[in-house]
C-alpha cells in the first residue's frame, strides 16, 4: 500500500521522503486538505537510453534563425 503525507509534512521533509522513495522503490501520495494531488514514485527500473524517452522527441523541436520573426505568416488568410 502506498503512504500518504500531508502537503505541509511534505515541504518540510522532502530530501527525507524521496530518499525513502529510493530505498523502499515505493511511491508515496501528497495530501492537501485529505484529497491526494500527487503521487511521487520511482522510475522503472533499467538503463535509460536516448532511444528510450528522449529518442522519442528527437527532431521534434524546431530551430530559428530569427526568433522574432513571426511564425506562420504564410498560414494567415489575409
Amino acid at each position: 500500500m502506498e503512504k500518504t503525507v500531508s502537503k505541509s509534512r511534505f515541504k518540510l521533509r522532502a530530501l527525507e521522503y524521496f530518499r525513502q522513495i529510493e530505498e523502499t522503490r515505493q511511491a508515496l501520495i501528497i495530501t492537501d486538505r485529505g484529497r491526494a494531488v500527487l503521487r511521487i514514485g520511482p522510475i522503472a527500473e533499467g538503463p535509460v537510453s536516448e532511444a528510450g524517452i528522449f529518442g522519442k522527441l528527437r527532431g521534434s523541436v524546431l530551430g530559428y534563425d530569427d526568433p522574432f520573426e513571426p511564425v506562420g505568416i504564410e498560414d494567415w488568410k489575409t
